[in-house]
């Protein structure tokens, strides 16, 4: 298994609360990572660490290593972190007052794409890599904001891939779909996969045992057990993560 996240004693806090506790773990290269857990466990908390957004927040803080392909992120600028380290929110969140087209175009922009036919190509690749292309092609100078629900999540998905990052970090990206949504952006999650690392925090445990190939399962801010998903459904190591994948408590 090639590693391609790998964290080290992550702590993380809001003030003087600790919501992350001595997190260590590896990530794989070319695979979906599911974070399951109960609400506030800390797995969007985590999420946001692997970007540097966490350490944004007004008065949080973060302790411990992240390293990307072996290179530590505090020593590298947080835009450029993003920029590799996409992310996709639990509501979809086009740019209200942007076309189809500027909503995807704008990282490129601000990666310093300035001629058109580069522009082209990259909106286009990239509303194909998720999905909506077809959908939108006779339409992309409509505001991003008529889009359905679940195509203004593709939307925001096409917009992380633009810039060509190498993790695509998901936070709950399905809870405000609808099933057919849900079922179109866990069809692309299982493309996404053969070209990005994908790390997904979910409460749908059947959507964790559908598309993700390894699991870790957080409780009360620390990792209690990680794994390929199978094992951890179908026969985990420690008895916390049996009763949460079997419903006891959640």
């Amino acid at each position: 298994m090639t590693v391609k996240l790998e964290v080290s004693d992550l702590n993380a806090r809001f003030g003087s609360k600790r919501v992350l506790y001595d997190l260590s773990l590896a990530l794989p290269d070319r695979a979906v990572t599911a974070i399951i857990g109960p609400s506030g466990c800390g797995k969007s908390t985590f999420l946001r660490c692997l970007n540097r957004l966490h350490e944004e927040t007004p008065g949080a803080s973060v302790t411990g290593t992240i390293r990307l392909d072996g290179e530590d992120l505090r020593l590298l600028d947080p835009v450029a972190v993003r920029f590799r380290i996409g992310m996709v929110f639990q509501k979809p969140t086009p740019f209200p007052n942007l076309s189809i087209y500027e909503n995807v175009a704008a990282g490129l922009r601000l990666l310093g794409v300035r001629r058109r036919q580069e522009l082209d190509d990259g909106v286009v690749d990239a509303l194909l890599h998720a999905g909506l292309w077809e959908e939108v092609e006779q339409d992309v100078d409509a505001p991003g904001t008529s889009l359905s629900g679940g195509q203004q999540q593709r939307l925001c998905i096409a917009r992380a891939l633009a810039v060509q990052p190498e993790v695509l970090l998901m936070d709950e990206p399905c809870s405000a779909l609808d099933p057919i949504a849900t079922h179109r952006i866990e069809t692309l999650i299982g493309r996404l996969r053969k070209e990005y690392t994908v790390v997904l925090v979910t409460h749908n445990l059947a959507q964790a045992r559908r598309v993700a190939d390894h699991t870790a399962f957080f409780y009360l801010g620390k990792l209690v057990e990680f794994g390929a998903t199978a094992g951890i459904f179908e026969s985990p190591q420690e008895k916390l993560t049996e009763n949460y994948v079997t419903g006891r408590f959640g």
